[in-house]
């Protein structure tokens, strides 16, 4: 057995136990399976009753390099990444120098015992555990043991924090969806841990976790799953796709369920279509053409892939087209940073195309809306006749998150101006880009419409009301004017702000999932005398709520993750009357947003 090192001196300030409270982050390497040892302990602690969020570090190569992954146990509830590493567990030697440096004061470092490093920091509690030995003790084949080494900081930490090994036992369960082999393998290496950690190990750190409450009524997801489920129940009937980092985990997470709501037994044939294509752009010329077709139409992507697509979404929109586009954004420009979050596609997006081009962007905060939008997307896509982006993002997309239950949704689905045969055979005209009814919103048809007059031509070039090319200047600027038209009628269709406004002088405005970190800062920054409001945007165009939130305060901060304040930007195009007002707090590090940087730049910008 190896011998332990543990320093057994009573460290600064741990005299009082901290339950609850602390982040614990857990250094590997990719491709190391680490995640399935990580997600273990997230769940049990969830299935504690403890609100936590996971966050993972990834490097954008397949395998090798390093990775790490944070683990918040908060009782307050809050989910926002932390900065500050109480608890570290390192199992990399690439980094251990590094790991060992991030240790807060006061905290607990964690190791195997195969890494042969000094360790010399006198403020921490250390302690050293044999991973190797566990999983070669391990019922694991030569081939596995690699990984499962993995579940020997699950089993020490088990003992160490007090983790209902019960509940470590329900989480390899729903990984391994009931599997007993590697359920009973994994299993054999934390119990294992646990009584080695039981008998060698001296806890001189004041970290503990105990069972709460407080997750009653949440569920667990990543935000890729969530839109992809969301499709699936919004009736999606065709997807292509191009693998692309953060991003293939929506389009996979359809290919994965849709089956299981849609194949019945003896049924001929399918209800979908899927598409895995050469790339971007014949993912997305797919897409338009299924939306083309009558289909509910469906692609996801990421920032590179959203440039790619720029022409065809550009036709989508002057041939008004439906069709739904999810951007998990990643740091760019160029390939940029592919494995670390953002928000920098807003500007492109909003504007994406050459000439004068808005689209419809989606703005979830959550993975349950990442779910209602799922399904919502189509049901705007299909009456407005456009092209509608779900803006996304990588901590949202591809972490794991404490959730609100999914909600099915709870209107008809809206095919919105759609003619049939016996639509065309009560009117006397019919013109494809004709407004009718003044919204700015034509009638169209599908292929599969048998009527003599449902024909009309799809074109990206200059039309008239009844889809014939035209060069005319008067029916360009026509067109141009009907469609801007109905960019304004589309607010009247968008999800509305999430809003909380107690009458102070100063709001907050911030997107996505930025979310979590502005309740939390909001929270600190009124422990210090400073009261603030909040609106959390959903969708672009804006509705009513936003003029009236941004009126009615003496300053607005924008709050958003990249370089140039974008919705900030965008804000102060469509209120020009309140640029003075609005204040950009732009954070542009690659990293999920932390409440205590956005305290101090609101605190900053107060002096």
């Amino acid at each position: 057995m190896a011998t332990p090192q543990v320093q057994e001196k009573q460290q600064p300030g741990t005299g009082k136990a901290v339950v609850n409270d602390f982040s614990m982050t857990v250094a590997t390497k990719n491709g190391s399976g680490s995640q399935t040892s990580n997600l273990t302990l997230l769940r049990a602690l969830f299935k504690m009753g403890i609100p936590v969020s996971g966050k993972n570090l990834f490097p954008s190569n397949i395998q090798g390099l390093p990775t790490w992954y944070t683990i918040r146990v908060s009782k307050k509830g809050y989910l926002a990444r932390r900065a500050e590493h109480e608890i570290v567990v390192a199992m990399n030697e690439d980094t251990f120098i590094e790991d060992l440096a991030s240790v807060a004061p006061g905290g607990a470092f964690y190791y195997g015992d195969h890494l042969k490093f000094e360790v010399n920091r006198t403020d921490i509690s250390v302690y050293s555990f044999p991973a190797k030995k566990f999983a070669k003790d391990s019922t694991a084949p030569a081939t596995l043991r690699d990984y499962v080494a993995n579940m020997a900081y699950v089993g020490v930490l088990a003992h160490m924090l007090e983790i209902d090994m019960s509940k470590i036992r329900e989480a390899l369960e729903y990984h391994f969806d009931g599997k007993e082999k590697p359920i009973a393998i994994n299993m054999g290496v934390i119990e294992a841990a646990y009584e080695w950690a039981k008998t060698n190990l001296t806890k001189t750190d004041p970290f503990r976790v105990e069972a709460m409450d407080e997750t009653k009524g949440f569920i667990m997801a990543d935000g890729n799953t969530a839109g992809a489920l969301g499709s699936i129940f919004g009736g999606v009937q065709f997807m292509a796709w191009y693998p692309i980092t953060p991003a293939s985990s929506l389009a996979e997470g359809v290919s994965q369920n849709i089956a299981k709501f849609r194949d019945k037994e003896g049924q001929d044939g399918k209800t979908y279509g899927i598409v895995q294509a050469e790339d971007e752009l014949a993912a997305i010329g797919m897409a338009v053409g299924a939306g083309w077709s009558g289909l509910r139409s469906l692609t996801s992507t990421s920032g590179p892939g959203i440039s790619l697509m720029t022409e065809f979404v550009g036709l989508a929109a002057y041939a008004e087209i439906p069709v739904v586009i999810w951007d998990i954004q990643r740091v760019g420009p160029s390939t940029g940073l592919p494995t670390r979050t953002s928000q920098g596609d807003i500007i492109s997006t909003y504007f994406l195309g050459h000439g004068d081009t808005k689209h419809i962007m989606l703005l979830p905060g959550s993975a349950s809306e990442c779910f209602e939008f799922g399904w919502k997307s189509f049901d705007i896509a299909e009456r407005m006749q456009t092209p509608v982006f779900v803006m996304s993002d990588l901590d949202l997309g591809m972490n794991t998150w404490m959730t609100k239950p999914f909600e099915y949704p709870n209107t008809p689905m809206d095919r919105g101006k759609i003619l049939w045969e016996e639509d065309l055979e009560k009117l006397s005209d019919w013109q494809r880009y004709k407004d009718v009814d003044g919204d700015g919103i034509p009638y169209r048809t599908a292929p599969g419409n048998k009527h003599a007059r449902s024909a009309w031509f799809a074109r990206g070039t200059g039309h008239n009301d009844n889809a014939k090319y035209s060069e005319r200047s008067e029916d360009w600027e026509k067109n141009m004017a009907r469609l801007k038209h109905k960019f304004e009628t589309a607010a009247n269709y968008m999800p509305k702000p999430e809003i909380l406004d107690n009458g102070n002088k100063v709001g907050i405005i911030s997107y996505g999932s930025t979310h979590e970190a502005i309740l939390e800062a909001s929270d600190y920054l009124a422990e210090n005398g400073m009261e603030t409001d909040y609106l959390r945007l959903r969708a672009v165009p804006f509705t009513n709520e936003v003029k009236d939130f941004i009126e009615k305060h003496e300053r607005v901060y924008v709050v958003e993750m990249n370089r140039d304040g974008q919705m900030n930007m965008i804000l102060r195009l469509e209120y020009p009357e309140h640029t003075m007002k609005l204040i950009s707090l732009a954070k542009h590090d690659g990293m999920p947003l932390t409440a205590n940087w956005v305290k101090e730049a609101v605190e900053l910008q107060e002096k």
